[in-house]
């Protein structure tokens, strides 16, 4: 029996994985491989809060996958999936919306903010995605939940539903806690530093792609915007006063593994465009063999798909686990008499039903 805690966390594939979302995210969960019981999905069903194109959605899943296995995501020691492979995810977000209040879901600031960009599709989708996510992290019995401080307002509304829940039928889902790296855990656009660094950023030169070619990379870090301060020591960590440069020796530090004080040192007196150029070429060659590695994968369409249902496999164990547990205590007739079973072998004669015993009168 595996006696580590147990990890969810997911990344919807809206658009090509950032810089952002590997340095904030996906390495630290690289360094906790050995750590913890992981599951990491592919969250393709809070996707389609927002319109997509059905072509894209599923090239964006494939490689998302592969940059998960090429950033050292072993799928042989966490488990790898897409979402709308395990139903149960879809079955307990039912669920849960059925004990998430309607005051709590209209505080959730990422309604506001999505709400705001996409007017034209206000749906209820996109309001009852923290249910959805809730029912993500619960049905693994999640002790830790990997997020940025801007998802920390859904974990906490999660353990409010877990806990409201548990109140009521006893202790069925385990509380998560959110887990906060304390370095790269919020990467900021390269052309507004005041903003998280995003794959639907409205502006391309904010955002670094894992898959962008070289010159790409350093075409950007180039024009990143740093301020005015053409003094010896403007390469300094001061994030109130030069967002920019702070957001820049952030990445760099991740990239290298240098501290703060040791790049103020290395450019003290060099200027912002020798430092540009030093912060783009570390993450060049950070994500070289990430992109080599992708890219291989990608032409290997069977192998990602062995991946992807030996992880569904795996989840679906697990959470159909949870999900009869909910039933049984919500009241719902199991699918199945026999325990262990999800649902009942009735594929040999679905059109016949068992005769009727007599009752003798």
């Amino acid at each position: 029996m595996d006696e580590r805690k147990t990890m969810f966390s997911g990344i919807q594939p809206s658009g090509d994985l950032t810089l952002g979302s590997y340095m904030g995210a996906i390495r630290n969960w690289v360094d906790m491989i050995d750590d913890y019981n992981a599951f990491y999905c592919i969250v393709d069903m809070h996707a389609i809060t927002v319109r997509q194109v059905p072509a894209d959605l599923r090239r964006r899943t494939l490689e998302q996958l592969a940059q998960y296995i090429a950033c050292g995501l072993d799928p042989h020691k966490v488990t790898l999936f897409v979402q709308s492979h395990v139903p149960a995810h879809a079955e307990l977000g039912w669920v849960l919306n059925c004990f998430t209040m309607f005051g709590e879901l209209s505080r959730m600031t990422q309604f506001k903010d999505k709400s705001a960009k996409h007017a034209d599709n206000i749906n209820g989708g996109l309001f009852t995605y923290p249910a959805l996510m809730a029912a993500d992290i619960l049905l693994y019995q999640a002790d830790f939940v990997p997020v940025g401080d801007d998802q920390k307002q859904h974990v906490e509304l999660c353990r409010d539903v877990a806990i409201r829940f548990n109140n009521i039928y006893g202790d069925v889902f385990t509380i998560p806690q959110a887990y906060i790296p304390r370095v790269g855990a919020r990467i900021m656009s390269l052309t507004v530093p005041t903003s998280k660094m995003s794959k639907s950023d409205k502006d391309p030169n904010g955002c670094v792609h894992l898959l962008e070619k070289p010159e790409d990379i350093m075409r950007k870090f180039k024009r990143a915007v740093t301020d005015s301060d053409t003094s010896e020591n403007c390469v300094r960590f001061a994030p109130a006063e030069k967002p920019g440069v702070a957001n820049l020796m952030q990445i760099y530090s991740c990239a290298t593994g240098k501290t703060f004080d040791e790049i103020e040192k290395d450019f003290t007196g060099k200027g912002y465009g020798a430092f540009k150029t030093a912060v783009g070429e570390a993450v060049v060659e950070q994500l070289r063999p990430i992109r080599e590695e992708a890219t291989r994968m990608l032409a290997d369409k069977a192998y990602l798909e062995s991946v992807y249902r030996m992880g569904a496999e795996k989840a679906a164990a697990v959470s159909g686990k949870t999900l009869r547990k909910v039933y049984k205590k919500l009241g719902f007739i199991a699918r199945c008499a026999r325990p262990g079973r999800h649902i009942c072998n009735v594929s040999a004669a679905p059109n016949v039903l068992p005769a009727r015993r007599n009752s003798g009168v």
